[in-house]
């Protein structure tokens, strides 16, 4: 007996789609221009000259044709999960076979997180300094918390309302972007040298600090992970066709920015009124009309808003993600809109907006936060490659593939890790303190569960089948529930916990006319929803198996709730209460959910590293919910029991017994 639930994504080439697609996926990789030819200028280490530029802009072309359309367009979208994407998705495909991996999901989760944190602020804050050029003593700082602030405040109620505009405001926010470009490259038309690679070859090899220049750089394909981690909403044709669209208009800008600068090289520098140091413009809003400035930058705001929102809305996936697979403690989760996928999550939301204030008020301008930003992100690349190469492999694809691959995006990505490690004093520290510390949460809640899984003894399930049957009949023991219904980590019908025997028989014994044990198995696949029920001992032992896909909410209460119908509709079992009181009258029976709370027991030694990681696993468990929430469980009919993680332990010593 199944029940099984599709995923559900845009998987056709529609012109609905296409809109989504683009308020979905590209605000973070298309909001770039708004300070990538800054940071590659600022980065300058002699007067700028027509080759630099040339190459410049070409590391820029190569970059998105090698690093987002080669490597995430058309080879990564294709490892997708059952339709979904991400790096989590990836390592789920992979971690039954190569576990050692999850090592690597952590760290790119991590970083991935971290990332998210400082690109709505440099988006936002670079939007908001083009108000400069038209008022020097406009309160961009004040602004910008404000517009964070309201923007994280929203989440909790939902961002349906704001979400219907996000297609069509991306679309003219990448057609200004195009346009714009068009006009500035018949200013200098020698910027079409740009697509020659041999440029970008020359800034690297020979330009002073050339190499270093790929910090700057890469900040052009921060989103690409985006667009991997976005194929489950928006699926692998709508992706792949907005793509062109989006790459020709952010190569037609960086082309036009490119022209402006060589056309006017003695407006490219200005002097910092407060650090009395020579800064270099923003290109991006330089090359607008003046008569188009002010509405140039309210379409700059609203696509970092949109930007800033879809990071935000990929964080709150992340963090569910990692809870189902066990790399985070359970938190609060709640769905304020009925748009499938869009949740909150209330303890990220506060960690995200507390992260992005506190990088907007330490860093003040986007100039110093061009510094800090893209460190993390090329860890998740390389994470990912990884991923992928193992995927490919077990996938029995081509080893020259796998080689090639392999050789050319851990050159590519070890390159720009390499560039951007220069970035570390200089603000970059900020993204790699808060990985780190997100990769110590995720590795200690993973570690701290295989630590305590070492103390789940099983016993077979047939050895007690007689006991229950009779216990369910002798009437000498008080009652405990009609229905008693426990959870239980046993994989296999024959099998299940010694604590749970050990609660029903030793602890109290428990009398109920139906006993009942819960399995919940979380799968690779992302939204299967599936049960099967075992009849163990006929109207009196039930085990039921839930198949969970890791993105799937376990609403443990409600699943149960639909089996138990289905059970008494299909005359399974008899719902109606056993006492002769309410049985004459029809009245449902009552459940009793005994959840195991299982706590270290300090008669016994842990090794100094055990012992530390079970004390912040102690401490995390503490921040997050209890199982009974995180399950969706009635708090009503539900009972905790806490027992030691062992029982009965020997201490090697023997008590001597005097007269």
């Amino acid at each position: 007996m199944k029940k099984k639930i599709l995923p559900h994504h845009i998987n056709k080439l529609t012109f609905s789609g296409l809109v989504i697609t683009l308020g979905i996926v590209y605000g973070d990789i298309g909001t770039s221009p708004l300070y990538v030819m800054r940071a590659i200028v600022n980065g300058a280490s002699s007067p700028i000259t027509p080759e630099f530029i040339y190459g410049a802009i070409s590391c820029i072309i190569w970059t998105l044709t090698l690093q987002t359309t080669f490597k995430y367009v058309m080879v990564t979208l294709r490892a997708d999960n059952k339709g979904e994407g991400g790096i989590f998705s990836l390592f789920a495909l992979v971690r039954r076979r190569v576990r050692w991996v999850y090592v690597f999901a952590l760290i790119g989760g991590a970083a991935l997180l971290a990332d998210g944190i400082i690109t709505p602020s440099i988006t936002i804050v670079s939007a908001v300094e083009g108000l400069g050029m038209i008022n020097e003593d406009v309160p961009v700082i004040p602004i910008v918390l404000v517009i964070i602030t309201f923007l994280f405040l929203i989440q909790q109620y939902g961002t349906k309302f704001l979400g219907k505009s996000f297609g069509p405001m991306m679309f003219l926010w990448f057609l200004m972007l195009g346009i714009i470009g068009v006009t500035k490259i018949f200013t200098y038309t020698d910027i079409f040298k740009s697509f020659n690679p041999y440029y970008a070859y020359k800034l690297l090899a020979e330009y002073p600090g050339g190499f270093l220049l790929l910090g700057a750089v890469f900040l052009c394909t921060t989103g690409a992970e985006a667009l991997y981690s976005d194929l489950g909403h928006c699926g692998l044709k709508n992706i792949r066709f907005t793509w062109v669209f989006v790459k020709i208009t952010l190569i037609l800008n960086y082309l036009g920015q490119g022209a402006w600068i060589l056309a006017n090289p003695s407006l490219v520098y200005y002097k910092d009124p407060l650090t009395n140091v020579m800064t270099a413009v923003n290109p991006f809003f330089s090359c607008m009309p003046d008569w188009f400035l002010l509405m140039g930058i309210v379409i700059a705001t609203a696509a970092a808003i949109i930007a800033s929102q879809a990071l935000i809305s990929g964080s709150y996936t992340i963090i569910s993600e990692a809870i189902l697979l066990n790399f985070w403690p359970k938190v609060k989760i709640s769905y304020p809109t009925t748009i499938k996928g869009q949740m909150y999550v209330p303890s990220v939301n506060l960690f995200l907006w507390v992260s992005c204030c506190f990088v907007i008020l330490f860093f003040q301008k986007s100039s110093n936060m061009e510094a800090a930003y893209g460190l993390a992100i090329t860890i998740t690349m390389l994470m990912t490659t990884i991923l992928l190469s193992t995927y490919f492999w077990l996938k029995r694809v081509s080893f020259i593939f796998i080689g090639l691959f392999l050789l050319l995006y851990l050159t590519i990505e070890g390159s720009f890790l390499i560039a951007n490690i220069n970035k570390f004093n200089h603000g970059g520290w900020v993204t790699i303190l808060i990985a780190g510390i997100l990769f110590i949460i995720m590795f200690v809640w993973y570690k701290g569960r295989i630590i305590k899984k070492r103390f789940f003894e099983f016993v077979k399930t047939d050895n007690y089948k007689q006991i229950l049957l009779d216990l369910s009949k002798d009437e000498t023991v008080p009652k405990y529930a009609t229905n008693l219904v426990y959870l239980t980590r046993a994989d296999f019908k024959t099998d299940i916990e010694s604590k749970i025997i050990y609660s029903i028989i030793n602890k109290r014994p428990k009398r109920a006319d139906v006993y009942w044990f819960i399995h919940v198995h979380t799968v690779d696949e992302p939204h299967t929803l599936e049960y099967s029920v075992e009849t163990i001992v006929p109207k009196v032992l039930m085990r039921v198996e839930f198949r969970l896909g890791f993105k799937v909410e376990p609403k443990i209460n409600l699943y149960f709730r639909q089996v138990i119908e289905e059970l008494a509709h299909n005359n399974e079992i008899d719902l109606v209460s056993h006492y002769e009181s309410l049985k004459q009258h029809h009245i449902m029976g009552d459940f009793k959910f005994i959840v195991i709370d299982r706590i270290q027991n300090y008669d016994f030694d842990f090794s100094p590293y055990e012992q530390l990681i079970m004390d912040i696993y102690s401490i995390l468990k503490r921040i997050g919910i209890s199982d009974v929430k995180a399950f969706g469980l009635d708090t009503s009919n539900v009972e905790v029991e806490k027992v030691p993680l062992m029982i009965d332990t020997y201490s090697g010593k023997e008590l001597k017994r005097v007269s």
